[in-house]
């Protein structure tokens, strides 16, 4: 499995194009917006477009999303039906932080832990993951070594917890129980900001590190 991380919007948010290699099929993990510069990126790949997958609700994740699918014909899937009423709200958060107007959706699936999805042959594992936002769900590839977690982990930091339907000591959990014991090996794609491994922040991550 190949992948392309796409940062897009004012937030610097990290799109993610996954794709298998032994089908060229694709799918585009949490489009937030800038789909002129997506869809470049796909065309300059010469892949073709699957399916769209969602970590959450908020608006920098999903700004994109019902355009991209209406465009595409493409199914939505995930998150886990918990962020249901942050997409109910996109068009209430595009008028709060200034973003360009952009209107709610029902995914095709929505998804629960354990559930598994496919991007052509590959196979990714959900794991719901609350605290950021209660339907926040991972992504994560076994065979790859590698989880595409939205906003619950960064490098050095963790996700907010302020917004309504957050919790900090959820979301703790969320990151010491279930993405914890996939490895130190793990490699993540984070929604801001560079990669990093799950063992480098077992270590050092001042919130859910070793020595905080």
């Amino acid at each position: 499995m190949r992948y392309t991380i796409i940062p897009v919007t004012a937030y610097q948010q990290n799109c993610t194009l996954l794709v298998c290699e032994q089908t060229n099929k694709a799918a585009l993990v949490d489009p937030g917006g800038d789909l002129d510069v997506l869809l470049k990126e796909v065309k300059k790949r010469g892949v073709e477009l699957e399916s769209i997958l969602v970590t959450h609700g908020h608006l920098d994740h999903v700004g994109g999303v019902a355009e991209l699918a209406e465009k595409l014909s493409l199914p939505i899937i995930g998150p886990q039906i918990e962020d249901n009423f942050w997409i109910e709200a996109l068009a209430q958060q595009c008028r709060m932080f200034g973003f360009p107007e952009s209107v709610s959706f029902t995914p095709q699936r929505w998804l629960n832990d354990g559930d598994t999805v496919k991007v052509g042959n590959e196979v990714l594992l959900v794991i719901h993951c609350p605290g950021h936002t209660p339907g926040h769900v991972v992504y994560f590839s076994e065979d790859e070594r590698l989880a595409l977690v939205g906003d619950v982990l960064f490098k050095g930091s963790i996700g907010r917890t302020d917004f309504p339907k957050g919790d900090h000591q959820t979301l703790i959990n969320s990151i010491e129980l279930k993405l914890w014991p996939l490895g130190e090996d793990v490699k993540f794609i984070p929604g801001h900001g560079p990669m990093s491994t799950f063992g480098a922040e077992m270590r050092s991550n001042p919130f859910v590190g070793a020595y905080r």
